[in-house]
């Protein structure tokens, strides 16, 4: 078992054990996504995103794990599809994708 699947049992168990939500997905998106909103607004002020990243993490494997996805097969897979893209700087200094 990699560490990775590890840590999303981990945090699932602590989810089951403390009572936290592990069955509303649409719940959990919705955490998530204050979670992000939380570590954009500390990155902002410059203090804490170490922490604030960490929970972002631990919502995320722990919808992993609610939804039984192995992030890390899937992590691993989305990596290799990226690295075959090509893309091309737009006159705003963006990446484009032109490989499709």
């Amino acid at each position: 078992m990699s560490r990775l699947a590890e840590y999303q049992q981990a945090i699932y168990q602590n989810k089951v054990d403390h009572g936290f939500n592990v069955s509303n997905v649409e719940k959990e998106f919705l955490l998530l996504y204050g979670e992000v909103a939380e570590a954009f607004d500390t990155y902002k002020k410059k203090e804490g995103i170490g922490e604030k990243l960490a929970d972002v993490a631990i919502y995320l494997l722990g919808l992993s794990e609610i939804l039984g996805i192995d992030l890390e097969t899937e992590i691993q897979q989305k990596m290799t599809i990226n690295s075959k893209r090509v893309y091309q700087r737009n006159a705003q200094g963006y990446a484009d994708r032109i490989d499709e």
